[in-house]
């Protein structure tokens, strides 16, 4: 793993304004520290097997049967467990998840063009031949808008012999869920995570939907107790009180709205969104430089990388309200 991309995943120790990782800025609702620390006295004791408690109220918030649900420590550790044993050939649709390129042995890719907005119509997507495994992120990462995923039927039955890997990490930010479907097709993956929505990055808990026995093999393979008493337990009280969830969700895509706006006003064009981050591009600036120039402010921000689109392009997350001012005004005196 190289510095940079230990930095990233790690924030290195970074003391600031964190729009780095995608991190929630709100913390676990209340309930949720409850529940951890609830637990802690306990943790002398095993989880039950496989997390069951938890997969039980996974299934039926995606309406299938927990045989279909397996859980692990983050969801990145599924998706390598998935690109592992199916990822021979991976389709990609490009910009995205930076870990999809890195673990895909052999890619080809379809571009989402900023011309369009980052937007793309899922009936014109085509596989090539010997795809073993097409990915669909969904909200897009790292553009933030969502897919009409109407078309998916259509894709799973065109493409038989192709499995398809909807990573859902926001689910919670757009409209049409695909989880529900899995029990329909043998060739559909969902992958979700607590991590984004529900502000449990630091407890990693993950989660897929999978034809059943794709989840019975990867539970049988995996540690049978794949979370810790408190993760398990600050899970399953975020979920039982997912109505404060779904509102923090509305505040938190407003302040990225209002963070977009005043950033357009600054001069910076911004991409539509319908999470909690967007793409920005501060041509003719260097986003390694405006980045750099930020860190020196104490706000730790991700430049695109991406040599294909230009060298302007950041991915911009929203932080609270008072903290992007602070991130207003350094762009202001950068650019």
């Amino acid at each position: 793993m190289t510095q940079e991309s230990t930095t990233e995943k790690g924030g290195s120790g970074f003391e600031g304004v964190r729009l780095l990782l995608c991190e929630n800025p709100l913390p676990p609702i209340d309930e949720a520290i409850d529940a951890a620390r609830a637990e802690l006295p306990r943790s002398n004791h095993y989880t039950e097997a496989y997390s069951e408690p938890l997969r039980d109220r996974l299934a039926d918030r995606a309406g299938v049967s927990a045989e279909h649900i397996h859980v692990n420590a983050g969801s990145e550790l599924i998706l390598r467990q998935l690109f592992d044993r199916f990822g021979e050939q991976v389709h990609l649709l490009t910009p995205t998840y930076p870990l999809f390129p890195e673990i895909a042995d052999r890619y080809t890719e379809t571009r989402l063009r900023p011309e369009d907005d980052f937007q793309f119509d899922l009936r014109d997507l085509e596989i090539p031949e010997e795809t073993t495994l097409a990915v669909i992120v969904n909200p897009n990462n790292p553009n933030g808008s969502g897919f009409d995923m109407e078309a998916l039927p259509g894709l799973l039955e065109q493409y038989p012999e192709t499995r398809f890997l909807v990573d859902e990490a926001f689910v919670d930010f757009v409209e049409n869920p695909v989880a529900n479907l899995v029990p329909e097709y043998d060739n559909l993956f969902v992958t979700r995570t607590l991590s984004k929505a529900h502000s449990l990055a630091g407890f990693r808990i993950g989660y897929a939907v999978l034809p059943e026995s794709v989840a019975a093999e990867l539970n049988a393979s995996n540690d049978a107790y794949p979370l810790a008493r408190p993760s398990q337990a600050a899970a399953i009280a975020t979920l039982d009180h997912h109505q404060k969830i779904e509102q923090r969700v509305d505040r938190l895509r407003s302040w990225a709205d209002q963070l977009a706006s005043e950033l357009e006003s600054v001069g910076v064009t911004t991409f539509p969104s319908q999470t909690y981050f967007f793409l920005a591009d501060v041509s003719p600036h260097d986003a390694d430089e405006v980045a750099a120039k930020l860190r020196e402010r104490k706000i730790f921000i991700k430049p695109l990388g991406d040599d294909r689109l230009g060298a302007g392009y950041l991915r911009v997350m929203t932080a609270r309200p008072e903290d992007n001012e602070r991130v207003v005004e350094a762009f202001r005196e950068i650019l």
